[in-house]
């Protein structure tokens, strides 16, 4: 059974760091994608990075250039390091997972983890 489990996430003040984890139970070459996805309250879900198996990276432009995405592929675990955080970068914070299966994607995701950005 796929699960996967975020680490990592807490309280920091604007311009700290925090990297978060993401604690997959099966090998991580059985994702086509993993990715983080945030969701603060009121707004919509919005992914913040992704990284295919084949370390291709994309973020979204409000992080690029501050948070980075990368795989342990020998850990089955991917990360998020997050530095000069910001107040909007309050969050949960999700791990997700996609399976591409001939033309079905099955999709995975964390229970999440709390990212605080407050002085």
């Amino acid at each position: 059974q796929v699960q996967l489990v975020e680490s990592g996430g807490g309280l920091v003040q604007p311009g700290g760091s925090l990297r978060l984890s993401c604690a997959s139970s099966v090998n991580i070459f059985t994702y086509n994608a993993m990715a983080w996805y945030r969701q603060a309250p009121g707004k919509e879900r919005e992914l913040v990075a992704a990284i295919t198996n084949d370390g291709t990276t994309n973020y979204a432009e409000s992080v690029k250039g501050r948070f980075t995405i990368a795989r342990d592929n020998a850990k089955n675990t991917v990360y998020l390091q997050m530095n000069s955080l910001k107040p909007e970068d309050t969050a949960v914070y999700y791990c997700n997972a996609d399976q591409r299966i001939g033309l079905r994607v099955y999709e995975y995701r964390g229970q999440g983890t709390q990212v605080t950005v407050s002085s």
